[in-house]
């Protein structure tokens, strides 16, 4: 994608954040400072203002928190803004607190204080403000590159209707060079054989060719690049293992072979796995103690009063790597024979009244806040289906059991989106097991956080699919 405004965007952030911080210094000295000097001609002043500005250029610099700042999503725009202002307010306290020490410039505790909490609270609104400004005018800033695509077929066809269902990418696809016309859907699209193609690039001042010819055709390949270097024109290679459907997020050499990975895991990083973990046991401990503890006897006594039966429902479910573990909830039904084979439906007469309240706001669910804290479940993750249905959908649905790369979680990113309640289609299964592999593919710590907001905001308002 390619930016006009990119640098002066970059600019701008940059600009307006050393206000902000500036300002949040400014705003703290005179709430803090009793001396009523000015703070412009207060030389012991001064020279804090000068550590603060060069700490927060040098944290930027570490983090790489102004590079692409309009390519990057809300989630890694903010998740790069708090690793630069912990590291930021890390150096602080060290160079000020530790070497310079706060007697020398009369640097009080507090005013740091005040000056880091203004400065983090107007620097995290200011970036909610410009996303919401880069989210409206965003093709505003795009400039528009024209491009010819070699090679037809079902590569060359799908790069042109990527194009042109997302225009924000700034290309124009003007036509297809092909040996072979008949691969062409478009054939107002079709210019003429590949050796006709840098010729016209030429003439036309087309900006940028992209090849789709499979790599047995190598030689014709080579050939290009060769032409299209000779005459400065960019040139971009789509390789024919696209085919399979994998998608080259990540590259490691292995000498000089190249080892692409068919999809990115974050939750592979241990340092990601130890963190998902630790949040797990805090927020189950948290849950547990300050919601469960108290409202277990209330819905325990409740569940024996309305239907016959435990108070806990426990069933074998699907968990990481495909291994059965024992899923603990609230009994929301009566007592039956088919709760291992048969979902709940919309007004299914095997839920309790209160079964039905603790359904719509998933407090049936509060149970396996255990699990997370044996360790086979996560917080957020995806759902765990009944053994039953592993086995029926893992043989309809390709990509079902990469879900499993996950621990099960108590909610998920299906869930939030609407996806949850009775599966009556394999199509329905198949939108959640999409939402679960996107999950698993872009996870973050942020993106956990946002679940779980969200979750709870459903649970407020209620949930359609929620029965």
């Amino acid at each position: 994608m390619i930016h006009r405004y990119a640098t002066f965007i970059k600019a701008v952030n940059l600009t307006i954040d050393y206000i902000i911080l500036n300002l949040s210094m400014v705003i703290s000295y005179f709430i803090e400072d009793k001396s009523y000097i000015s703070w412009i001609s207060n030389k012991n002043y001064l020279p804090i203002v000068l550590v603060f500005n060069l700490i927060w250029l040098l944290s930027a610099n570490v983090t790489g928190l102004y590079e692409q700042v309009l390519n990057k999503d809300s989630i890694k725009t903010y998740r790069g803004l708090i690793k630069t202002y912990l590291l930021f307010v890390s150096f602080i306290c060290f160079t000020i607190i530790i070497l310079i020490g706060t007697k020398a410039y009369f640097i009080t505790r507090e005013y740091l204080f005040y000056s880091l909490a203004l400065f983090g609270f107007l620097l995290g609104f200011w970036k909610l403000i410009f996303l919401s400004i880069r989210r409206s005018d965003r093709a505003l800033l795009i400039d528009s590159r024209s491009a010819i695509v070699i090679g037809g077929g079902r590569i060359g066809n799908d790069l042109h209707n990527f194009f042109k269902n997302n225009p924000s990418r700034g290309y124009k696809v003007i036509g297809f060079f092909d040996d072979n016309s008949e691969s062409i859907i478009d054939k107002k699209l079709y210019l003429g054989a590949t050796q006709d193609c840098i010729s016209y690039v030429i003439a036309n001042k087309v900006d940028e060719i992209f090849c789709t010819l499979p790599s047995s055709e190598s030689a014709k390949i080579e050939r290009l690049m060769l032409d299209a270097d000779k005459n400065l024109i960019r040139f971009k290679f789509i390789p024919d293992y696209y085919d399979y459907g994998v998608k080259p997020t990540s590259i490691q050499s292995f000498g000089h072979i190249p080892v692409i990975s068919i999809r990115p895991e974050p939750l592979e990083n241990i340092l990601n796995r130890f963190i998902k973990r630790v949040f797990d046991v805090l927020f189950s401990l948290f849950i547990i103690l300050f919601v469960f503890s108290w409202l277990f006897p209330i819905l325990a006594i409740i569940i024996k009063m309305q239907s016959k039966g435990p108070v806990f429902f426990v069933q074998a479910r699907s968990g990481r790597d495909n291994k059965s573990f024992n899923c603990y909830k609230f009994r929301s039904m009566k007592v039956n024979n088919d709760s291992d084979s048969k979902q709940a439906t919309r007004d299914d007469d095997r839920i309790t009244k209160i079964g039905k309240f603790m359904r719509k706001t998933s407090l049936d669910e509060l149970p396996q806040f255990f699990n997370v804290l044996i360790g086979n479940m996560s917080v957020v993750g995806p759902r765990p289906h009944m053994l039953k249905h592993t086995e029926q959908y893992s043989a309809l649905i390709d990509k079902f059991m990469v879900r499993h790369f996950l621990k099960p979680g108590i909610t998920g990113w299906a869930q939030v989106r609407g996806l949850r309640g009775e599966t009556k289609t394999t199509e329905e299964m198949l939108g959640r097991v999409e939402a679960d592999v996107w999950y698993l593919e872009n996870w973050s710590f942020l993106l956990d956080l946002k679940i779980i907001f969200l979750t709870f905001w459903n649970a407020v308002k209620g949930e359609e699919n929620a029965f």
